[in-house]
């Protein structure tokens, strides 16, 4: 029994830190943040079915985001999912720090992001925002190393046509909201 209360703690603790960072990754994939918390549940609910079975720590983390990305493909090929698209846009409140102009990047970034179709989205979100590189990608996506490297040649020219003539500096692309999973 003391075996399964120590998982527990591990897990609680695993939970506590990354929480966050996956919501934020999330929020990149949908572009809802409502949307995000459910796709961020999704994933530690499918992490904790499968915490018995990893056996090295390492491994977490990529796990974890292999739960993320397809609770997030799953459900965008429901119906009712493509039929609804939210509209509403919460209010982005620049802190005291945050230069106005970086925030608007930001946000016209995440709102560009959102216009790319979503294997493409979650192609990109894992190859710039998260860092991976092409082999790491097919792996979270199940897919073969062919497919990503076209899902991000098709994605950056969506993404290109959806942000126009405005232009923001790959280092704010990267940036969006900060961290990975």
């Amino acid at each position: 029994m003391r075996d399964d209360d120590a998982e527990r703690q591990r897990f609680t603790e695993y939970f506590s830190a990354r929480r966050e960072a996956v919501r934020r990754t999330a929020y990149l994939m949908c572009g809802d943040w409502h949307w995000a918390d459910d796709l961020t549940q999704s994933a530690f609910i499918r992490l904790a079915d499968g915490w018995h079975r990893i056996r090295d720590p390492q491994a977490v983390d990529a796990y974890l985001r292999t739960c993320l990305v397809r609770a997030f493909l799953s459900e965008t090929r429901r119906v009712w999912r493509r039929r609804e698209r939210s509209v509403a846009e919460p209010p982005e409140v620049a802190g005291v720090d945050d230069d106005a102009e970086a925030v608007a990047r930001r946000l016209l970034f995440a709102r560009a992001l959102t216009e790319v179709p979503p294997r493409q989205r979650v192609t990109l979100v894992c190859r710039f925002y998260q860092g991976l590189d092409v082999t790491e990608t097919a792996a979270a996506l199940g897919c073969s190393e062919g497919t990503v490297k076209s899902q991000t040649s098709r994605g950056l020219a969506a993404l290109r046509r959806a942000l126009g003539d405005a232009v923001v500096p790959p280092a704010e692309l990267v940036s969006v909201q900060g961290g990975s999973i």
